[in-house]
């Protein structure tokens, strides 16, 4: 079983844990939600910044470690909405807004988006085409920037 496999596996059987339950009981504290969720998209992050160098042409163009960043991009943009709850929202750079739970079905809108943008992304990753690579990390970036935009504070 390949190392990307056998994380799939583990997010699957993860998210399948997490679904099982309600979005407040997955977590002790609201604290603990904001943590969970920050380390989902942090690690998102990382990856899709290591695809930015190579599609900005920072560093040398590789098709097997874009694959393999894409697949965790991919499978991070399936973690972090759980730790959206009740009472997490703030004020500060970079915290969620709090139309996130007045807007919710608008956010979960733009969650499904950037999974299935990322989605696409994985599978021009695999093409082997680093233009195509251009254009889904085009996509996949703005489909970010969407929800920066109208629920993360500025």
């Amino acid at each position: 079983m390949t190392l990307s496999t056998l994380a799939a596996a583990l997010i699957a059987g993860l998210l399948s844990a997490l679904t099982a339950l309600p979005a407040a009981a997955q977590f002790q504290k609201p604290e603990d939600a904001v943590k969970y969720r920050k380390a989902a998209f942090t690690v998102m992050a990382t990856h899709f910044g290591r695809i930015g160098a190579m599609v900005q042409g920072r560093v040398p163009y590789d098709a097997t470690a874009a694959t393999a960043n894409a697949e965790v991009v991919a499978d991070m943009a399936l973690l972090p909405y759980a730790g959206f709850v009740e009472g997490t929202a703030g004020t500060e750079k970079g915290s969620p807004k709090a139309s996130i739970w007045t807007e919710r079905a608008k956010f979960d809108e733009g969650a499904k988006k950037l999974q299935d943008e990322t989605i696409k992304l994985v599978a021009a990753a695999k093409s082997n085409n680093l233009d195509q690579l251009k254009a889904a990390f085009g996509n996949t970036a703005a489909s970010c920037k969407a929800c920066h935009d109208n629920y993360r504070n500025p």
